[in-house]
């Protein structure tokens, strides 16, 4: 085995802080990586060591994978965890950092390499019973064989780009007529994205929930399945919420899921955390999708449902430790939620809205957690993933766990630019959620902006009457002209604090 002793985190924000939390309880150094903009980030202060590793765009930074392993190599760290997004499934980085003589918290590169393309992981996992969603075996090459396979198996189609993710490259065809245009411009967009114009097509499953398996391995061969996370509630095919255990799945269907999850990781030698997705029908028959070599975003519910720590177990299976613990001592227990907070307008369809954190507190008291990287006072980067904040909650039951997180997000106070936490308060009261009958298509089902403005005209109006009330006689000028004369009750301003 290989002790870690000093720790690089090649990442920033939230992630960055939350891997550096279990180094130091775990007795190992840290070392922080910075970009121009993220200077005065909190993971900069709370590391052992910090650098700067160049200007703000990412591929001057965080992607310079030769400047992260130099700088390891002088400074005498041991291991390197990539985090999420990235270097984190960087097959080519992986290689270079074992090449240098470091240990990378995550799996071997011959791992990323098999499941980080959709058509390389499907032909990996076909031969270890896997329900897989019918479609081309490989890459689309000549768009006639295309348009019979599309016809055999029922229009309508997905076309997905091979090395595709976030939903890029990705478009649904709903009859031959647009077929030749659509796979077009799909390989165009997976060009520009990822290099790689290779697309393929699947059977459109039209009301599916996307449910994901978290799998640990380590380097003796033993897996295990830490259980399900729910991720339907999404925009623009990337996440907003998610919970464990899901409200659908039976246990017979959760066993069968996460022995197929198992198998999925055995194909490929698995090691470290990772998590094995699928769709899952109205049935609840379920079908692989793909393989996320790294740790998800969404891990907290996990670790809450689990009493696991995902990083802790990351490092120690990097170092050559066995999991100290087999499938049958794995149980879960009560009901976690998270909700992604995003500088984003629901209202003007999720698009960015980056700003200046001018007002920044977080929610408090039992079960709950705050994973975030920013600051009162903070900008938040427009280079970056717009998240700021991932707010999880934990409680006995699924019920309990709604009333909480509707309780966290009220207290939840964010100002200086749109964010979504308007959005999770519309989804955890919605009845389609409570209820746990909701798919893929939540948003557009049952989520217009309008829904959110008599909310927020309400909260404006008890604001305006708050500073009526106890601002200075100047500011109340102001105020009472805001309001446009329209009165709001004693009682509502009582009952909104």
């Amino acid at each position: 085995m290989q002790k870690i002793h000093k720790l690089l985190v090649a990442n920033r924000g939230e992630i960055a802080l939350r891997v550096m939390r279990t180094a130091r309880e775990m007795g190992i150094q840290t070392v922080a990586v910075f970009s121009e903009a993220d200077r005065l980030s909190p993971h900069v202060r709370f590391a052992d060591e910090a650098f700067c590793i160049g200007p703000a765009p990412s591929n001057q930074s965080y992607l310079r994978g030769d400047h992260l392993i130099q700088l390891s190599l002088q400074h005498g760290v041991d291991a390197i965890h990539p985090g999420y997004g990235f270097l984190s499934e960087n097959a080519g980085f992986a290689r270079a950092v074992e090449a240098a003589g470091l240990l990378l918290v995550g799996p071997s590169a011959g791992s990323m390499d098999m499941m980080g393309n959709k058509l390389s992981a499907k032909n990996a996992v076909k031969n270890f019973d896997i329900p897989m969603v019918p479609g081309t075996e490989g890459a689309i090459v000549d768009l006639h064989e295309a348009r019979l396979v599309a016809e055999q198996i029922g229009f309508p189609v997905l076309i997905k780009a091979a090395a595709g993710g976030g939903g890029k490259g990705m478009r649904i065809v709903e009859e031959i007529a647009g077929f030749d245009e659509q796979c077009r411009l799909a390989q165009s967009e997976a060009r520009s994205a990822f290099g790689d114009d290779a697309v393929f097509i699947e059977k459109y499953i039209g009301s599916p929930r996307h449910i994901e398996i978290q799998i640990m391995g380590d380097k003796h061969g033993h897996v295990v399945y830490l259980f399900e996370r729910e991720c339907s509630i999404q925009r623009r095919h990337q996440k907003l919420i998610e919970e464990a255990p899901s409200s659908c799945l039976t246990p017979e269907v959760r066993k069968a899921m996460g022995e197929a999850a198992v198998r999925v990781a055995k194909a490929c030698n698995y090691y470290g955390a990772g998590t094995v997705e699928f769709l899952v029908d109205e049935k609840l028959n379920f079908y692989f999708l793909e393989m996320n070599t790294r740790l998800q975003v969404e891990h907290p519910v996990t670790e809450m449902i689990t009493g696991l720590d995902l990083v802790a177990l990351q490092i120690k299976v990097a170092e050559g430790e066995a999991l100290p613990f087999r499938q049958e001592d794995l149980q879960i227990n009560g009901h976690s939620l998270e909700l992604r907070i995003c500088a984003e307008d629901p209202a003007n369809n999720f698009l960015p809205d980056i700003g200046t954190l001018e007002r920044y507190i977080r929610p408090q008291g039992p079960g709950i957690r705050v994973d975030d990287g920013f600051e009162q006072g903070m900008e938040v980067p427009v280079m970056y993933d717009p998240m700021i904040a991932k707010l999880i909650v934990h409680a006995p039951t699924r019920e309990q766990a709604i009333a909480r997180m509707l309780r966290a997000i009220g207290e939840y106070d964010i100002r200086g630019f749109a964010t979504t936490l308007p959005f999770g308060k519309f989804a955890f009261d919605h009845p389609a959620f409570r209820s746990g009958n909701f798919d893929t298509h939540f948003i557009g089902h049952h989520f217009t902006p309008d829904m959110l403005q008599s909310s927020e005209a309400e909260t404006a109006s008890v604001a305006a009457l708050t500073g009526f009330l106890f601002g200075e006689p100047g500011e109340k000028k102001q105020v009472a002209a805001s309001t446009n004369g329209q009165a709001v009750s004693l009682w509502r301003l009582n009952r909104a604090h």
